[in-house]
């Protein structure tokens, strides 16, 4: 569902599968009070409302170590300060999720804290909503958020003191894999448009599907979206399968690395088939090329899923004893002939 869904900019939003709502539809489900899913999940899963993850800081980008937002409390109140960047969705949304560090001492996975916040409370200064590439400067909607003394109830906290970190592994874990899905449908669309205008184009006497390289960038296009689509499928089989996100992290963490690959790939070689066309703002091709990156930034950079991968999958080995490689070939042939020598000589000498 999700891949055809990917299909369309517009059809997440009408069948209420968007970023950021899904995923923060999911964190209040699982840590929500009922007062709170009474309050925000209702109205968010009927499609009355929008909603902000607000996480990431202008200085630290995802990194929560370096988080400096903070949330204070004061009686039976949290109080809020600080600075958030890239706060996608939040001149369209009632409430906010704010990630704040509530304990200055404690380790990063138990420092922070994660609240709801209704978009009209006092302190909360939206600076800017920048565009991304491409888009005119009124239709940002990346915000720049001021938070400046903002007071919520206790209430507000969402999962707990100290269980944010938790809670963003869960929302961010499956808003990769939905967004994985969604890719394979747009990655789908754009290979269509290459095949279609392969059969469609004449060129140097011949159609353009006749030529090698052409021939190539579909056989190529094909085969990696076939790949991708099946261990999209797997992993989504495994968060089924054992309701852990952290038992599947390496394989999301995978799947998020190929992603913005795989579409800019695809994107870019039917931008090449389709020729000036391809470029023009009459084709949504040039439009969709910025997708990659922004695969390749949204839930965290490629470059920190590549180390998840392999930090995860080096887990599951271990260091040789001795000084060769396990498949050292001289060192493989001792231990055959010392444990097997005396089986082959009494086997040659009974023949």
């Amino acid at each position: 569902m999700n891949e055809i869904i990917g299909r369309s900019p517009w059809a997440s939003i009408v069948f209420g599968t968007q970023a950021p709502d899904t995923g923060n539809a999911e964190i209040i489900a699982h840590y929500g009070t009922q007062a709170q899913k009474d309050t925000y999940l209702k109205p968010l899963l009927n499609g009355e409302i929008f909603s902000c993850y607000s996480m990431t800081e202008p200085h630290a980008g995802a990194d929560p170590t370096l988080f400096t937002t903070t949330a204070v409390r004061d009686g039976d109140d949290w109080i809020i300060n600080g600075w958030k960047f890239f706060s996608s969705n939040a001149r369209a949304a009632a409430f906010l999720i704010v990630m704040a560090v509530t304990d200055r001492e404690a380790d990063r996975h138990r420092g922070m804290s994660m609240f709801l916040v209704p978009i009209d409370t006092p302190g909360i200064n939206i600076v800017r909503n920048m565009p991304l590439g491409g888009e005119a400067d009124e239709h940002g909607s990346h915000a720049l958020i001021h938070y400046e003394n903002v007071r919520v109830p206790a209430d507000a906290l969402l999962g707990g003191e100290g269980g944010a970190f938790v809670i963003s592994q869960t929302r961010l874990g499956g808003g990769r894999i939905h967004h994985a899905m969604r890719t394979i449908g747009l990655a789908q669309r754009a290979l269509d448009m290459m095949c279609e205008r392969a059969l469609s184009r004449t060129v140097s006497g011949g159609l353009l599907a006749d030529k090698q390289f052409v021939q190539g960038f579909i056989a190529d296009s094909y085969a990696e979206l076939a790949q991708f689509r099946l261990f999209v499928l797997r992993t989504a089989w495994a968060i089924d399968r054992y309701r852990d996100y952290n038992r599947v992290r390496k394989d999301i963490a995978a799947v998020k690395v190929v992603m913005p690959k795989i579409l800019t790939d695809i994107v870019l070689r039917a931008i090449q088939v389709h020729g000036a066309l391809g470029v023009s703002n009459e084709l949504p091709l040039a439009t969709w090329l910025l997708y990659g990156p922004v695969m390749g930034i949204a839930d965290g950079p490629t470059e920190v899923h590549k180390v998840t991968v392999a930090r995860q999958l080096l887990r599951e080995y271990g260091a040789v004893e001795g000084m060769w490689p396990s498949e050292h070939i001289p060192t493989r042939r001792a231990e055959a002939i010392t444990k097997l020598g005396l089986r082959l000589e009494h086997s040659v000498g009974n023949t």
